[in-house]
């Protein structure tokens, strides 16, 4: 029995896939990456400034590792849950995000470091505020300290964005943990490498406190480092570590 042309058209039509809504594919995610950043960097900041239990790096360890993990639990589907100038870099090189969302998604998290450090600074006490330069990093006091910085970071963020990279986007390795995996990853570095570089690993968690407190002393290692581990990852994953369709070589 044939069906009528309408009926077969409204089937064909049903049977296809419909495409995500512009909102969804370009709002909604930088949206995303606004709020995740700004209640990221809002608990991180506050963590600094309000650290006067003699806890040492702990209490910030934990707080930076939690807020992330469970920031990009949350947000992770919406906007891929980057938060970070840095991991969005390396996303895109190794094919996990559009080239035409890496100049939004970078605005969004600057613009959410702002807010996050200025409700950091709202809340906070002035005299310890003051004492923590609003969370900013503070961790260099001479120009022999550099190298050390730098490389700490760069080998810091590298771990994180390999975390990301392969939990979230290497199809041999991707898993549902992945952000508890990268909670767990910036809550180790913290402690291993808090008293080298301050362990940064963020653009934008350096970007926000440093421009409401507005200290800006050696703040371009908390830059180039984690934008030079972005792109050392992504060569890793793109010529050695990814599967088929994320290598670009021996295929």
């Amino acid at each position: 029995m044939c069906l009528p042309l309408k009926e077969v058209l409204d089937m064909d039509i049903q049977s296809k896939p419909s495409q995500p809504h512009w909102y969804e594919r370009c709002v909604q995610p930088c949206v995303a990456e606004l709020l995740g950043s700004a209640l990221f960097i809002f608990i991180g900041c506050l963590s600094v400034v309000e650290d006067t239990g003699g806890t040492g790096r702990l209490q910030p360890a934990l707080a930076h590792g939690l807020a992330l993990g469970l920031t990009v639990a949350v947000l992770g589907d919406i906007s891929g849950g980057h938060l970070n100038p840095a991991v969005s870099l390396a996303m895109w090189l190794v094919g996990g995000l559009n080239i035409t969302m890496l100049i939004p998604y970078w605005l969004c998290q600057l613009c959410g470091g702002m807010m996050g450090a200025g409700l950091a600074k709202a809340v906070a006490a002035s005299e310890r505020y003051i004492n923590a330069s609003g969370g900013a990093f503070s961790s260099i006091t001479a120009d022999e300290q550099i190298p050390a910085v730098l490389v700490g970071e760069i080998t810091m963020t590298t771990f994180l964005i390999l975390v990301a990279c392969m939990g979230a986007v290497n199809g041999r390795t991707k898993t549902p943990l992945a952000p508890f995996c990268i909670g767990f990853t910036v809550t180790v570095n913290i402690l291993a490498g808090g008293g080298v570089s301050g362990a940064c690993m963020n653009p934008a968690r350096a970007f926000g406190p440093a421009l409401v407190a507005n200290y800006w002393d050696y703040h371009w290692v908390y830059w180039v480092g984690p934008m030079v581990a972005a792109l050392l990852v992504s060569v890793l994953v793109r010529l050695l570590l990814g599967d088929r369709t994320t290598r670009l070589l021996l295929k």
